[in-house]
């Protein structure tokens, strides 16, 4: 049975890639419910513009290769048409950051000025915008012109149409991958909890234990962007969610209900993990080069951004020169896991579930992923003590992450989602 899953994104260059590799596989493998939008690496309607030309791009990719006598692919995308939905324009608190300075202002390296040609012109932008009594996306259904598309969009908010994909399958049935800042996910379980807990899992890409961060020392973009958010949603894991709930003095989301039906399953990706799967310059050119040449308007609009991204690449890191200039591929790493999951060479640190908690509120450390590396003995109360500020070792308290260690592909994944891209 194909697995069923939610997609929440900031597209974003690598998110643009991950979506592409969950739409490439086979409707067997996978059913892409729905792709909800969050701010993060660009604002937010400019990642629905992303989405948006992706499938006015494979729409054109895939009567290319029907004309010249090639298989199709991207034969889940056929099979069923993914719900888009806008979400989040700004985190919960502090100020919104955003990581425009490598993905460009746009998302993609400036691709909708430098190949207009490649953009759909903007007259489906009014399909996303709310009407009043209007409940989602039937309305839109129903245009006519809009069946031609490969996806169905919707003028819902984005959190209120995962727990509606969440409410409408059985429990244990979506795996939520979540690859952007985690703001929708988190107004999701702060409207309804117990609908978010029917998610099979959540697997989230965020945060850094023991490599440095991305964005500060100690913070990576995604843990970063929304702290508040990303410390919400691991609460979730823990037997008693009260006791890591981060202070606020937001009134906006409640706090939740003293007694949930089951703790939330939570995959960790951090940088830890994704930062050994890579795609180079080099094996990218010498895949999609010949594709550019042949008429590919896939391969010419990745091969566009990837552009921009690889110079990028070298202006920022020493060492990142040429052929041997390498994009982390951190989002498609969540998206390979959901649908291999059941692979055994995907295994968590020897420590999971951990207590990994996300700090809120610090001048140096927003973002930072915080373990206990004290060696203590755990106790039994819930009561916090002298001895145990913040309840680090009560049994009955601290989150529960499952923190990913290894994968199936470290070394040839970047081969992998070429093969799955272009085939």
């Amino acid at each position: 049975m194909a697995k069923k899953i939610i997609i929440d994104t900031d597209p974003g260059i690598d998110d643009i890639l991950a979506l592409l590799l969950a739409l490439s596989a086979t409707p067997e493998e996978v059913e892409v419910l729905l792709i909800s939008l969050t701010f993060g690496n660009i604002e937010v309607r400019n990642c629905l513009r992303n989405v948006v030309s992706m499938f006015h791009i494979l729409e054109r990719e895939m009567l290319w290769r029907r004309d010249n006598g090639r298989p199709e692919g991207f034969g889940a995308l056929r099979a069923s048409k993914p719900i888009v939905a806008v979400g989040a324009e700004d985190p919960l608190e502090d100020q919104k950051m955003l990581a425009d300075y490598f993905h460009g202002k746009d998302g993609l390296g400036g691709i909708h000025a430098s190949h207009p040609h490649l953009t759909p012109m903007q007259a489906w932008e009014h399909l996303f915008d709310p009407t009043p009594g209007d409940d989602g996306i039937q309305a839109v259904q129903t245009g006519g012109a809009i069946d031609e598309h490969l996806f169905t969009p919707s003028k819902k908010p984005a959190h209120e149409e995962i727990l509606r994909a969440l409410r409408e399958n059985e429990p244990d049935t979506v795996t939520l991958v979540a690859v952007g800042p985690l703001t929708n996910l988190a107004l999701a379980a702060a409207q309804d909890p117990e609908t978010f807990l029917r998610v099979k899992e959540v697997v989230v890409m965020g945060g850094t234990v023991n490599e440095p961060g991305n964005v500060t020392p100690m913070g990576e973009f995604n843990a970063y962007a929304d702290a508040v958010a990303a410390a919400r949603v691991f609460a979730l894991t823990s037997p008693n969610p009260q006791t890591t709930l981060p202070p606020t003095t937001s009134v906006r989301l409640p706090p939740y209900p003293k007694t949930l039906s089951r703790p939330l399953t939570l995959r960790l990706f951090p940088l830890d993990i994704t930062l050994r799967h890579n795609l180079s310059r080099g094996a990218f050119r010498k895949t999609v080069s010949p594709l550019v040449d042949a008429g590919s308007p896939l391969a010419e609009w990745v091969s566009a951004f990837m552009a921009h991204t690889f110079r990028t690449l070298e202006r920022l890191h020493p060492g990142q020169v040429g052929d041997d200039a390498e994009l982390s591929l951190h989002d498609p790493v969540c998206v390979w896991y959901a649908l291999t999951a059941e692979d055994s060479h995907w295994a968590a640190s020897d420590t999971s579930p951990e207590d990994i908690r996300i700090e809120t509120q610090g001048q140096w450390t927003r973002g930072m992923c915080v373990v206990d590396r004290r060696s203590r003995h755990p106790v039994e109360g819930d009561e916090e003590s002298s001895s145990d500020h913040g309840l680090w070792l009560s049994r009955r308290a601290g989150n529960r992450i499952l923190r990913m260690h290894s994968s199936p592909a470290e070394t040839t994944f970047g081969q992998i989602i070429l093969q799955k891209l272009f085939g």
